[in-house]
C-alpha cells in the first residue's frame, strides 16, 4: 500500500488552507475590475483585504520562505494594443498603524547596514486615488501613454492621454533624449459630481466615485468620450531615462514641475518618526478638504542611491510604503460556523453573521481562517463579534465581546469529518490546517484543482471560469486537465453539444474552444504552477524552471531524487527555498502513477517552452551558481543576495560540485571547508563586488 507521500494527488498546493487561494482568486478578480474603472469593493476594503492576506501568510510560517507573488494589477484588455513597459511598474505595499512604520524603517536600515546615526531621508507625498500611468516622451515629445497593467504590459491609451489638458505633449526646457514619466490620472470632485449629473440626465451610467470615472474615461476605444471628460494627471516618478541623473527622490519632483508637469502639493521630506506621523495626521485632517480624493500617505526613501541598493521584493519596491486610511468596523452576532473544503481538502471556518451593513456594504460572513484562530479568540455561535471590512464579502472577525456572551454558550468543536466526502479530516503535526484525507473522491478537491490550473497565473483560460468548471465537472465533460484539450473533440461528437446547453450557444461555445486552444502553448515555469504541487508556488516554479529548464529533465531528477543519497537529491535541496519537506511533495508527486499519466496526457495536448534565463546586459555572473556564507562588511546578506539574482545568477543555500562562485566574509566556517574540498572557485567580498561590478 502507497504511504500518505506516495499519495500526493494531482495539483496538491502549499501547505495553506483553501482560503489562501480563495482569497488569491479575489484579489485577481477584484485587480482586473479595478483597472477596468468598474471595481467591485471600495479602496478601504481592498487594502483590508491584502492586509487581511498578508497577516495570513505571517500566522503560517511555512509561506513566509515562499516569497508569495501577490499580484499586481491586472492583464491588459485585450480591446486595446499592448506595451510592454522598458521599466516595470510595480505596487506599494501597504501599512496602516505607526508600529508599521517604525517596522519599515527597521527594514531599511538593516537591509542598507545603517546604524542608529546614520540620515535616512523620506519624501511624503499624498497618495491619489487614481489611475496608475506611464507616459513616455523621445526628443522631448510625446510617443505614447499606456495603462500599469499587470505592471510588465498595459494598454495603449496614448490618444487619451493626449486630450487630458495638463499633461505636456512637449517637454519644457532642455529634455532627455528618452523620459518615462509615471504618474496618476485622476478626476476633481467637483467635476465628478457634474459628470454624474450629466450621465444621469442622459440616462448613461452612473459612476460610484472619482477613481471609477476617471478610469473609466481614460480607457475609452473612442478618444472624444475622453476629450470631454474632465481628466488631470500628477506625476511622481520616472521609469526609463537617457542622459540626465538625480540624487534624491526630491530632484525628481523638481525637475518634474521643470519639465511642465503638476506634482503633488502638501509633500515634504522628513528624517523623524515623529515629524512623519505628523505629517500623516495633517493629512488626514486636510482629507476632506481637497480637490481630489486620496486613499492614504506614500512613504519613499529620498537617497536614489538607497532605493538602487534596495531594489525590489516580489513585485513591490523595498524603498517605498503606502500608509493607508483606516477603515471601518461594525458588531454582529455569530449565527452558526460552517466548513468550506478547499482543492487541497484543506477545512476552512467560515461564520454565517447576522447580516450587517459596513459602510455601505451589507456582510453575512466572515473568514475565521483555521481552528487555531477559533481557539486563540475563542469565538463560539451566539457570540456577538467586531468585524472589519477585509476586502470581500467575507470579512475579518477581530474580537469578540465577552461581556455579552450567553451563559449557555459552548465552546466550538472542530470536525474530524471533511463534510463533502464524510472522509476522515487529520492535522498533521506542525500544521494548523486539518485536511480532508479523501483526495482522490472528494468532489470539493478535484474541482478546486481544475479550477487553480485555468487560474490567471496558470494555464490562464478565459471564459473557462469558477461556474463553468464546476458545470462541467457536474456534466462529466471535464475531469481531469487533459479533458480541457479535448473538449472540442469531445463536443463535437457528442450528441448533448456544449452549444445546446443553457446559457450557451454557437457563439459562446466558439469562444470557449478558442480561448483554450490558444493555450496549447505555455512556458515550463506556469505549467510547474499549473499543476499545484504541494508548497510549489509561482516562486518556486520560477526555481526549479531556472534549474532543469525543460520538463523532462525536470521529471528525470525527481524520479531520481527518491534516493536521498543521490546527487540528484542533493541538487534538489541545494536550490534556494527548497528544503526536505518541498523536496519530498516534489518527489512525492513526480513518482506517483497517477500524476504521471496526467503529465503524459497533457504533454500530448500542449507544448511545454523550454525556460529560458532572461537576458540581462552588462552580467558576468548570468546563470551562475553562488553561495554566501560568513558575514559580509560592505553589504548585508539580504542586499548581496537580491543584487545576485537581480544579474541573473542562482543562490544556493549550500555548496555543491555544481556551485560556481562561494562568496566567504568573515567568520566563514562549513560552507567554505567544503568548498575548499570541492574545488569550487572562492571569492572575497571585495572580489565579488569587483565581478559585478
Amino acid at each position: 500500500m502507497m504511504n500518505d507521500k506516495k499519495m500526493l494527488s494531482l495539483f496538491d498546493d502549499e501547505v495553506v488552507v483553501a482560503e489562501y487561494k480563495r482569497l488569491v482568486k479575489l484579489l485577481e478578480e477584484y485587480d482586473r475590475c479595478y483597472e477596468a474603472g468598474n471595481p467591485k469593493i471600495e479602496n478601504e476594503e481592498y487594502d483590508l483585504f491584502k492586509r487581511n492576506f498578508d497577516d495570513f501568510i505571517k500566522r503560517h510560517p511555512s509561506l513566509v520562505s515562499k516569497k508569495i507573488v501577490k499580484k499586481v494589477g491586472s492583464e491588459p484588455s485585450k480591446r486595446f494594443k499592448k506595451i510592454q513597459h522598458s521599466v516595470p511598474m510595480l505596487s506599494l505595499g501597504n501599512i496602516f498603524i505607526e508600529e508599521e512604520l517604525e517596522d519599515f524603517i527597521v527594514r531599511i536600515r538593516k537591509f542598507l547596514g545603517l546604524s542608529s546615526a546614520d540620515e535616512l531621508e523620506i519624501v511624503t507625498e499624498p497618495k491619489i486615488d487614481g489611475l496608475s500611468c506611464s507616459i513616455r516622451y523621445e526628443k522631448g515629445h510625446m510617443v505614447y501613454a499606456a495603462t500599469r497593467g499587470d505592471g510588465y504590459v498595459g494598454e495603449d491609451i496614448t490618444e487619451n492621454v493626449k486630450t487630458i489638458s495638463n499633461v505636456p505633449h512637449k517637454l519644457k526646457g532642455k529634455a532627455p533624449d528618452v523620459l518615462e514619466v509615471r504618474g496618476e490620472v485622476y478626476m476633481r470632485r467637483d467635476d465628478f459630481i457634474n459628470l454624474n449629473k450629466k450621465q444621469e440626465k442622459e440616462g448613461k451610467q452612473i459612476f460610484a466615485n472619482p477613481r471609477n470615472a476617471a478610469a473609466g474615461s481614460l480607457r475609452q476605444l473612442d478618444s472624444s468620450i475622453t476629450a470631454n471628460r474632465p481628466l488631470y494627471f500628477f506625476g511622481y516618478a520616472i521609469g526609463d531615462i537617457s542622459g540626465f541623473t538625480f540624487d534624491t527622490q526630491w530632484n525628481i519632483r523638481e525637475k518634474l514641475e521643470e519639465w511642465g508637469f503638476s506634482v503633488t502639493e502638501l509633500a515634504g521630506v522628513y528624517k523623524k518618526i515623529e515629524e512623519i506621523m505628523f505629517y500623516y495626521e495633517k493629512i488626514v485632517k486636510s482629507r476632506p478638504k481637497l480637490d481630489y480624493e486620496i486613499d492614504g500617505v506614500v512613504y519613499k526613501i529620498n537617497d536614489l542611491a538607497y532605493q538602487k541598493r534596495l531594489g525590489f521584493v516580489s513585485r513591490s519596491p523595498r524603498w517605498a510604503i503606502a500608509h493607508k486610511f483606516p477603515a471601518e468596523q461594525a458588531e454582529t452576532i455569530v449565527r452558526d460556523i460552517d466548513i468550506q473544503v478547499g482543492r487541497t481538502g484543506v477545512l476552512t471556518p467560515v461564520a454565517r453573521l447576522q447580516p450587517i451593513s459596513v459602510g455601505g456594504v451589507v456582510v453575512s460572513n466572515a473568514t475565521l481562517h483555521n481552528e487555531d484562530e477559533i481557539l486563540r479568540k475563542d469565538i463560539r455561535v451566539g457570540d456577538y463579534v467586531t468585524i472589519q471590512r477585509a476586502g470581500d464579502v467575507i470579512p475579518q472577525v477581530v474580537s469578540v465581546q465577552i461581556n455579552k456572551r450567553l451563559t449557555s454558550s459552548e465552546p466550538y468543536i472542530f470536525p474530524k469529518i471533511c463534510p463533502v466526502c464524510e472522509s476522515k479530516a487529520i492535522r498533521e503535526e506542525g500544521e494548523v490546517a486539518w485536511r480532508c484525507t479523501g483526495g482522490l473522491v472528494c468532489e470539493a478537491q478535484a474541482v478546486e484543482r481544475l479550477k487553480h490550473f485555468v487560474s490567471r497565473l496558470a494555464f490562464d483560460i478565459d471564459g473557462l471560469g469558477a461556474k463553468i468548471i464546476q458545470q462541467f465537472w457536474e456534466d462529466g465533460l471535464i475531469k481531469s486537465p487533459a479533458d480541457i484539450f479535448t473538449l472540442e473533440k469531445y463536443d463535437k461528437g457528442s450528441i448533448t453539444p456544449i452549444r445546446n446547453k443553457e446559457g450557451w450557444g454557437d457563439l459562446s461555445a466558439k469562444n470557449l474552444f478558442e480561448s483554450i486552444n490558444n493555450r496549447r502553448q505555455i512556458s515550463l515555469n506556469r505549467f510547474i504552477y499549473a499543476l499545484g504541487i504541494r508548497q510549489v508556488g509561482e516562486a518556486t516554479a520560477k526555481r526549479l524552471a531556472n534549474v532543469y529548464k525543460d520538463l523532462n529533465t525536470l521529471k528525470t531528477m525527481m524520479l531520481q531524487a527518491q534516493d536521498k543519497d543521490s546527487s540528484a537529491y542533493q541538487d534538489l535541496i541545494n536550490i534556494e527555498d527548497i528544503g526536505p519537506s518541498t523536496a519530498d511533495d516534489l518527489i512525492g508527486f513526480f513518482s506517483e502513477p497517477h500524476n504521471q499519466k496526467v503529465l503524459t496526457d497533457l504533454e500530448n495536448e500542449v507544448e511545454i517552452e523550454s525556460y529560458k534565463i532572461p537576458e540581462i546586459q552588462n552580467s558576468s555572473v548570468v546563470g551562475k551558481t553562488v553561495v554566501f556564507t560568513g558575514t559580509l562588511t560592505q553589504i548585508t546578506r539580504a542586499e548581496a543576495k537580491a543584487k545576485a539574482e537581480s544579474l541573473g545568477a542562482k543562490v544556493a543555500g549550500s555548496v555543491s560540485k555544481k556551485t560556481d562562485y562561494v562568496i566567504a566574509g568573515e567568520d566563514a566556517g562549513s560552507k567554505l571547508k567544503k568548498a575548499q574540498e570541492l574545488g569550487v572557485e572562492i571569492l572575497s567580498e571585495n572580489q565579488w563586488l569587483t565581478l559585478i561590478g
